[in-house]
């Protein structure tokens, strides 16, 4: 059985994006498109509501864009439980409350029990001193959260 990556909106938006002339963010887009590219098929690949409605906004052509990429990925809901474990997460205080959407998609893809969330948001998602908080907190309420990584962690074999 293949491991399940959710897929979250900060991966896609890079993975589709118009190069930057941010040599930085550039490099990511590539890791981004080379991962998709030649990595992807090695996992089972999902996304979120939270995410499809996220992608769904801004620019109508990089809308058109994300949500193409997006397409055939199983969707997984918001559901009250998930929303209620994001509000935990932000009672712990290790996120801040303008991070409700990032605290939603580790919750979500924390209740699917996915192997990976895979993201570029490195301040509050794929942040070591954050999540080794947030994963105290669902530890107590008996989840384990994925491992939450940027796709350089998993460009494998």
């Amino acid at each position: 059985m293949k491991e399940i990556v959710c897929i979250e909106t900060s991966f896609v938006s890079l993975l589709v994006a118009d190069p930057s002339r941010d040599v930085s963010v550039a490099g990511n887009q590539q890791v981004s498109r080379d991962w998709w590219r030649w990595r992807r098929a090695a996992f089972a690949c999902v996304t979120s509501d939270e995410t499809l409605m996220e992608a769904a906004r801004g620019n109508t052509r990089q809308v058109q864009l994300r949500l193409e990429a997006l397409a055939g990925l199983p969707s997984l809901p918001t559901s009250f439980a998930a929303a209620e474990l994001a509000l935990r997460f932000l009672a712990t205080g290790s996120l801040p409350p303008a991070a409700k959407v990032d605290a939603v998609h580790l919750a979500v893809a924390t209740l699917a029990t996915a192997d990976y969330l895979l993201t570029w948001n490195c301040r509050h998602l794929a942040n070591a001193q954050i999540l080794r908080r947030l994963d105290r907190e669902a530890t107590r309420q008996g989840w384990s959260l994925p491992k939450v990584c940027t796709p350089l962690d998993l460009m494998g074999e």
